[in-house]
């Protein structure tokens, strides 16, 4: 299922994509929700960021093939980082350049939707309850800024540079998804979630520890 956030007529909407029409939702996607009979063609609305996070955790470094690209060892564990979810914009929002910035990078990402508070999981704790979906997100960098800073919160955090979208799809097996990054039409990046060196249950466990 592919749940799009979206305005239409000055009305901000939640709905599952039949074809090509939304039917709006009611009720907390999140919680539960029912989807409506009313059809309205995809063609007619604004796309919307899918969801509004409150905190939005990076992995760095999280495939091997990219920790080379940059000259960086492969971390042994994970290496988080946060963006502020000011920085969000919807699957056509503009990418503004920061001025002090002469290289920002496009970085393709699969994105974990979580649906509920998780605290203190366990090892083996299974994390799907926790999951709502998956989206596609650009995690834009001013990489030259990230080389300079030895860190990546300046880098990362610009207004802008959180591209999320265009839907949260379900019922998806994160270990078998295959991501794409295209620049004016030109494939840049192409990788398999297989080759993650940390896995998103992994990953979702390790960062709700504590």
């Amino acid at each position: 299922m592919k749940i799009y956030r979206f305005e239409f007529k000055d009305e901000i909407l939640f709905g599952v994509l039949k074809e090509e029409n939304l039917h709006p939702i009611s009720g907390s996607i999140f919680l539960k929700y029912r989807v409506g009979k009313r059809a309205i063609p995809i063609g007619r609305v604004t796309l919307l960021p899918p969801c509004e996070p409150t905190k939005i955790i990076g992995v760095g470094r999280n495939y091997a093939s990219h920790s080379r690209e940059l000259g960086n060892t492969v971390p042994k564990e994970p290496l988080f980082f946060l963006k502020p979810p000011s920085a969000v914009i919807g699957p056509n929002g503009v990418i503004l350049y920061p001025r002090m910035s002469e290289r920002v990078d496009y970085e393709g990402e699969l994105a974990v939707v979580i649906k509920k508070e998780a605290r203190q999981l366990s090892e083996g704790a299974e994390v799907e309850e926790f999951i709502l979906g998956y989206t596609c997100f650009n995690d834009i960098t001013a990489r030259d800024l990230q080389a300079r800073d030895v860190q990546f919160t300046r880098a990362k955090s610009f207004d802008t540079f959180a591209s999320l979208g265009p839907c949260i799809a379900t019922g998806l097996d994160p270990a078998g998804l295959h991501i794409k990054t295209f620049l004016n039409g030109k494939l840049r990046q192409s990788a398999s979630t297989r080759n993650m060196i940390f896995s998103v249950p992994f990953l979702v466990r390790h960062v709700r520890t504590s």
